[in-house]
């Protein structure tokens, strides 16, 4: 077992057996329990998905109640890059115990991140293999982008969402992990959330729906 533990959950809303698993990954600072309602909505177009929100795995050192996927105090590049590659590596094991556990394979799985949650699930599918069926990033950005071209292994459909007043995580931020993922080959759909801020807005969780329904075969 790995640090990381299946905190909050949502079984299938159809009540039988779950066909698909979408984890999704809170922000710096959070937990959980922040985004598993987002389950609630999804529900609606996945009724036979099950919904894990995790705790990160290590504690935040700005909130000692809540956690974060990798430090924030050293925001060089490096630094971020070093985070990200801890993170994912005890984020795939937690990936292969649920898959597991559920008798799914990565076709079936879908990633949803919010801000650091972005970050995380975004290094993780494109280093994944065999490829995840989605990813769906709110508020989020790309890290490494400088050594993608290296560790690329994966090219699953991405949709980006973001409010272009953002005050934590820069609007610019989703044109340069556009920029960058189309450049390595990858499919991504671009939303911009106009007049919204660091946040998950109703039009937003929408698109998301729509999105992993229509990846899911």
């Amino acid at each position: 077992m790995t640090n990381i533990t299946p905190t909050t959950f949502r079984k299938p809303a159809s009540g039988g057996k779950a066909k698909q698993l979408v984890i999704i990954l809170h922000g710096w600072g959070a937990d959980g329990y922040n985004l598993i309602d987002l389950a609630d909505l999804f529900a609606r177009a996945l009724p036979d998905a099950h919904f894990i929100a995790p705790n990160a795995p290590f504690v935040c050192e700005a909130n000692p109640y809540g956690f974060q996927w990798f430090s924030l105090m050293d925001r060089q590049p490096q630094h971020m890059l070093s985070g990200a590659n801890k993170a994912a590596e005890l984020l795939n094991k937690f990936i292969d115990e649920q898959l597991a556990e559920l008798s799914l394979d990565n076709s079936k799985l879908a990633l949803v991140g919010f801000s650091q949650g972005t970050m995380t699930a975004l290094h993780v599918a494109l280093r994944r293999t065999p490829q995840i069926a989605a990813l769906v990033g709110f508020s989020g950005a790309l890290v490494g982008a400088e050594v993608l071209s290296k560790e690329i292994t994966a090219r699953p459909p991405i949709c980006l969402i973001h409010g272009n007043m953002d005050e934590v995580v820069p609007y610019a931020s989703l044109a340069h992990a556009e920029e960058v993922l189309k450049i390595h080959g990858c499919s991504v759909e671009p939303h911009t959330r106009p007049f919204l801020g660091h946040s998950i807005d109703m039009e937003g969780m929408a698109i998301a729906a729509e999105f992993l329904a229509g990846k899911f075969v």
